[in-house]
């Protein structure tokens, strides 16, 4: 007999108490001491690993972050063509930005046309100074 055993109901019995014997209560019940094997008896079976609930939450916000890290990598890529170059105007001395609007969008009335010209330059203002660079959106903008 192998030194390693299993008992199942130790709390039943006291410990300086000798072994019952089986549950005669009950029929048909089972005793629950069990045979473990030790030594050359034990064969080496393959270890399984089990994912815990916490380990598929670690792993899910792990794949969620590489997701959305990608997307907005490739996001970020994709926001303008650099290839295309944007007319730009120098604001000459006593220069409005009304008259620049006036000058380079003709087709679209002077209030629109200062509108577009804020908007293309992240301008709060009417203000513009001499030798200030502004980009001149297209009119369809």
């Amino acid at each position: 007999m192998s030194a390693a055993t299993t008992w199942g109901y130790l709390e039943s019995a006291p410990c300086s108490a000798p072994h019952p014997g089986p549950d005669t209560r009950r029929p048909g019940r089972r005793s629950h001491l069990r045979l473990v094997p030790t030594g050359p008896d034990v064969q080496a079976s393959p270890t399984h690993s089990r994912v815990t609930r916490r380990g598929r939450l670690a792993i899910t916000l792990l794949v969620t972050a590489a997701v959305l890290t990608l997307a907005m990598s490739l996001a970020s890529g994709i926001s303008a063509p650099t290839g295309v170059a944007q007319p730009t105007v120098t604001v000459a001395s006593g220069q409005t930005l009304s008259d620049i609007a006036a000058a380079e969008l003709p087709q679209l009335p002077v209030r629109d046309a200062v509108v577009q010209l804020q908007l293309a330059n992240d301008l709060t203002s009417m203000q513009v100074h001499a030798g200030q660079v502004l980009v001149v959106p297209s009119a369809g903008r």
